[in-house]
This record gives C-alpha cells, structure tokens and sequence, in this order.
C-alpha cells in the first residue's frame, strides 16, 4: 500500500474521527465490490478498509504520523508476524518472539485450541459484533432505471425484549460459577515436546459468563436472542445490477457481550421485463417497421424506460440492422451518464395485401426483372425474406 491513508479517504491530516468515519462510509459505498464495476474495486476497498482502520485507533494513528506511511506499514508487516525472536512486534501487538509474553502464548494457543479469542475468554467477555445476515430482493426495471425506496422482510434473530438480551429472568437466583470461581475462564497446563504450556481457555460450564441462573428466560430459553420477522425499507440506487447488493448497517444479528449488530446485505434481482434485454449499462429492443418505411426510409417512436424518442430509419434499411442511441440506457451507478440503447429492426411484412397494393407490389417486381408468380408465389418469397 503505497497510497497515503489520508488521501486514499480524501481527508486531510487533522480531520477528527467522525471526519474520518464519514469519508470512509462515503468511500466504501462507492468502491465496495458489490457495486463497482472497476476492476481494482476489491483491492481499492481493502485499502479503504486499512486506512479505516488505522486513521480511527488513536494509537495506531499517532504511530502512522510518526513513522510515515512507508516505515508503518512495514512495520506492520513484521508485527503481524510476532517479531524477531525475543524482540518487539510492529505497532498492532505486544511482545514477540521467544522472549515475548503475547506472540509466544498465541502460538501456542492455535496449536493446542486456546480459547482465548472465544466467548469470555481473553480477558473477559470481549464486546463481539453480531453476523451479518443475507436476504434477497426482486425489483422492476423501471425501480432500477429511477431508484426507488422499497420494503423487505425477513425473519432474523433479535434481542430478547422480555429479559433485554440477558438470557434469564431479572429476580432469577445468581450465583459465582465454581469451576472458573467467577472468571469466566479455566487454566489447563500441558506437556509439549517445548516443555509445560499453560492454557487457558472459555470455561465450559458458564460460557464465560463467569456466574450461573437458577433459571432460563422463558422466552428465549437462555439465549437472549429470539427470531422476529421484521420488515425495513431500503434505499435502491439508480442503475443496480442483477446480483449486485447492497448493505444496511447494523440491522444484521444482535452481538455477544454489549457488542454492536452485524449488517444485512440485500441481493438485489432486477427483472427486465420482455421488451427489453440488458448488458450492463446498455438496453437492446426490437423495433418493427413496415416494408415502405424500410425501403424509402422514415422516422419512428421508440419507447424507452423513460418514455418515446424518435428515431431516423435510413431509406433502403435492411431487417435485422441495429441503431445505437446514445445515452438512452440504463445510468451508471453511481457515476454520471448513461448506458446506450440498441435498437434491432424488423421488417414486417402485412400478412394480407387489397388489390391496389398486390398490384403494386407485382409491378416493383416486374420492374426489378424479377420472375413472378401472379398466384401468390411473390408475396410468400417476400414474407420468407424478413
């Protein structure tokens, strides 16, 4: 990441931590893989992400102001790494190495199924974001083309309202867990070939509450989440694609220990209808017009998302020629401008003729040296061609 953090969110080097989180909400929302078409929007959103990240942790921040942006992130390289044996970790951990506290007993902790990053386990019970939750929604091409405010419901899970997440009534009996003596968490030291490891891990018996209920919510059944239906209106953006999502903050499941929700993302299904297919940002339509119009040429209506436009059939025009419309299409999400719209002609030819048009029509072929058949023949050889 050689891009300055400040300048990948567009803020300038005193800007305060709400400054920051508004740039980055707007940053997010444009870049966000879901939605852009770029073909860096992955890797810029990870950028995105970082500088977040750094710019809102007042250590981290004052450490990147520091060092540099070219020093921290190496620096940070070699600190997700633990370190040098027995030395310092980068700017995001403790100690590292074999002389370090942190980086030594994380090690050992992956090896031997260390709770310490469970429920209540590492230093209590941690606030943890809620999961974010998944939903679909079918719209019309025309929501698609305006933008259009719409309505989803879905049953998720929700904070028990009668114990408010806790998971036991309010007079329930409490009592310290004995297994932990309250501390939500239990110590195991093992044998490895490097010699004794202490352990520790979430206590199983409390789950890391550290203290035990004579009963459970009846409601929730000790869970403190319960499954609602709920129903919530969401913003559509003008352009969406089929397969495209969009993301609703903090309306995902409840989190664990105080923790904030996660999110709700919505696929988005845009259903065009049968007049119109869609690539991209760009419409293609079928156009008739008569045998006359595509002989001496004329101008003719087209019905776009947005209503008619005129469009001009050059004399002798073949079936099946396509016409570009520039600007007529789909817009572009989040971005100025419009698709195009594609417009196929077909020639129809009437499927009966009086009199004076048989006639005609005999006569422009006679003209043309054609070889006719007065009974018929012409006509279907001229149906047959388009």
């Amino acid at each position: 990441m050689s891009e300055d953090f400040y300048d990948v969110l567009g803020v300038s080097r005193d800007a305060s931590e709400e400054e920051i989180k508004k740039a980055y909400r707007k940053q997010a929302a444009e870049h966000h893989p879901d939605v852009s078409d770029d073909d860096d929007a992955e890797e810029r959103f990870k950028k995105i992400q970082k500088a977040k990240e750094v710019l809102t942790d007042e250590q981290k921040r004052k450490q990147y102001d520091q060092m540099g942006h070219d020093r921290f992130t190496e620096a940070d390289k070699r600190g997700a790494t633990g370190g040098g044996p027995g030395g310092a970790g980068g700017p995001f951990g403790g100690a590292g190495g074999a002389g370090g506290a942190g980086g030594f007993e994380d090690i050992f902790n992956q090896f031997f199924g260390g709770g310490g990053r469970g429920r209540g386990g590492g230093g209590g019970n941690r606030p943890r974001q809620g999961r974010d939750l998944k939903t679909g929604l079918t719209i019309d091409l025309e929501a698609a083309f305006e933008g259009a405010t719409k309505e989803v419901t879905l049953t998720r899970p929700t904070e028990c309202a009668t114990c408010d997440g806790a998971g036991h009534p309010p007079d329930a009996d409490v009592e310290t867990c004995p297994q932990c003596n309250g501390r939500g968490q239990v110590q195991q030291v093992q044998q490895t070939p490097l010699g004794r490891v202490q352990q520790t891990s979430t206590c199983p018996r409390c789950e890391g509450e550290g203290e035990l209920y004579s009963e459970d919510c009846s409601d929730c059944g000790g869970d403190g989440v319960v499954r609602e239906e709920a129903t919530l209106s969401v913003e559509i953006p003008a352009g969406i694609r089929s397969g495209q999502s969009l993301r609703m903050e903090r309306e995902g499941a409840p989190g664990e220990n105080g923790g904030p929700k996660g999110d709700l993302l919505i696929e988005v299904d845009v259903d065009v209808g049968d007049r119109f297919e869609r690539d991209g940002d760009d419409l293609r339509v079928n156009e008739a017009v008569s045998f006359p119009q595509a002989v001496f040429g004329d101008t003719v209506e087209v019905e776009t998302v947005d209503g008619s436009v005129e469009m001009d059939v050059p004399a002798g025009t073949q079936s099946g020629e396509t016409f570009r419309l520039q600007g007529k299409g789909m817009p572009r999400l989040r971005r100025r401008g419009r698709g195009d719209l594609y417009v196929q002609v077909a020639v129809v030819v009437p499927e009966s003729l009086n009199d004076e048009q048989r006639e005609a029509l005999e006569a422009f072929a006679e003209a043309g040296g054609e070889d006719i058949d007065v009974g018929g023949g012409f006509f279907e050889k001229l149906k047959s061609s388009f």
